[in-house]
């Protein structure tokens, strides 16, 4: 029996997702767990696995189209089985057309005829010129109907060249496209020998270079200015989405204020150069500092610690910080659980680690919702101050400024010293000015004597 290959819901706002890459194309052999295709999600990339074994028999969805959760997106089954129906489904799903209406109330049961039974639609005729054609929009699959192949080997669907995974993994580990080669299996089908035989021949002679882009070289150089500005109209990503959507939750319905703090950071930034100079592996950032800063404080005021639900307040028994990491098309939180209870080193690890796969969009769930308090670091773009939105149910976030000489006044005295400005967005519900300002005293008192931080 076919096996459906939907469009997961991969994570719990996930509405909608992109598919970045099939792993697989059409006519492929999978296994129960196989890889079948990589999904941009509203958070992070990820994969999607077969459920069972079975020959990939139709592939519904291109690489960059975006469709809904629970849409249709492939077909798995035995050689040679009929999905027809599967395909009409899909058909209807893709064009939005309702189900059947109810039978009228006053139309007698005997007299409604019953629907037509759905039939392939006929073949289409020969064309009279050999103009080529596009293929058919994937939405609207048709069974039955095969759309052109660009040459042998070629999946008419994805655009892809048929192999078996075993060879795409070895094309990809030897650096060769699966295109380049020529398949011997059935229907030009590129399996382990074919690759086998192209690695054996070496890498191909590299194609000469375009005319076009001769004749440019050898054209006068243009002079240099800015480039020409276009308007242009941008599909947002799946994260920019997911954005737009929680925001409009936040700075609207949350009562925001803000509480701006100057710190000086000299005793921090010594304290850190004396630190990595005696580690043999890894090392201590200031925003890994500003993090167990933050941990430490908010378990001293759980009061700020908390969030808000419905009509009540919620203080956590877990100092959780969320780590604002810019990625491209967005903003993503990696979560440090129990961030209180670690030391700077082990903070430093963990924290570089969930930076890395942010970046990468390879974070799990669990890994980037839960945060309690948020900090949000822009000081390493010479940002002095801003002010940054609560991410709710979380009842507030650290803005961080960067860390910049200032002539300030100490003991009566003109001097210069490293300082930095960070602002607390609050949630008025939850933390009234006192309290936040409270807070914001004991993180300044921590870092400007930091050394209780490693005793």
């Amino acid at each position: 029996m076919a096996t459906k290959v939907v469009m997961a819901q991969l994570s719990p706002t996930m509405e909608e997702g992109k598919l970045l890459e099939w792993k697989v194309a059409e006519g492929d052999t999978v296994e129960a767990s196989d890889l079948l295709a990589e999904i941009e999600t509203d958070k992070a990339n990820m994969d999607i696995e077969a459920m069972g074994g079975g020959v990939v028999l139709k592939i519904l969805v291109r690489a960059g189209e975006t469709v809904p959760v629970g849409a249709l997106i492939g077909i798995i089954g035995e050689e040679g089985e009929d999905i027809s129906a599967l395909l009409a489904e899909a058909e209807v799903a893709a064009s939005g057309t309702p189900t059947p209406a109810a039978e009228p109330e006053d139309v007698p049961a005997e007299e409604v005829p019953d629907p037509p039974a759905p039939s392939a639609p006929p073949p289409a005729p020969a064309p009279v010129t050999p103009a080529p054609e596009a293929p058919a929009p994937l939405s609207e699959p048709v069974a039955g109907v095969e759309l052109p192949h660009s040459h042998a080997g070629e999946s008419a669907v994805t655009g892809t060249v048929k192999a078996s995974p075993v060879a795409r993994r070895m094309a990809d580990e030897a650096g060769l496209r699966v295109s380049d080669i020529e398949g011997s299996g059935p229907g030009g089908r590129v399996i382990k020998r074919d690759v086998e035989a192209a690695i054996a021949a070496g890498p191909p002679a590299a194609a000469p270079a375009p005319a076009a882009a001769a004749s440019a070289s050898a054209s006068p150089m243009a002079p240099a200015g800015p480039p020409r500005l276009v308007d242009e109209t941008l599909e947002p990503s799946q994260m920019r989405k997911a954005i737009a959507r929680r925001l409009v939750t936040s700075i609207g319905p949350v009562p925001h204020f803000f509480l701006t703090i100057e710190v000086d950071m000299g005793r921090v930034l010594e304290l850190r150069k004396s630190m990595n100079a005696r580690l043999s592996a890894g090392k201590i950032g200031v925003n890994d500092v500003l993090v167990k800063v933050t941990a430490e404080a908010l378990a001293r005021h759980p009061e700020i610690n908390a969030s808000w639900e419905g009509d009540t307040i919620r203080r956590h028994g877990s100092v959780d910080i969320g780590i604002a990491v810019a990625i491209e098309d967005g903003l993503i939180t990696p979560v440090l659980r129990g961030a209180d209870r670690k030391g700077l080193l082990a903070i430093s690890v963990e924290a570089a680690e969930l930076i890395a796969r942010a970046r990468e969009k390879r974070l799990l769930p669990e890994e980037y919702q839960g945060a309690t308090f948020s900090v949000s670091n822009l000081g390493m773009f010479d940002i002095d101050q801003f002010t940054a939105i609560i991410n709710p149910p979380e009842a507030a976030i650290l803005a961080v400024g960067s860390t910049a000489e200032k002539a300030v006044v100490v003991d009566g005295e003109i001097t210069v010293r490293q300082r930095m400005r960070v602002t607390m967005s609050c949630d008025h519900r939850v933390i009234d000015g006192a309290s936040g300002a409270r807070f914001l005293q004991t993180f300044k008192a921590m870092l400007e004597n930091p050394l209780e931080l490693v005793l």
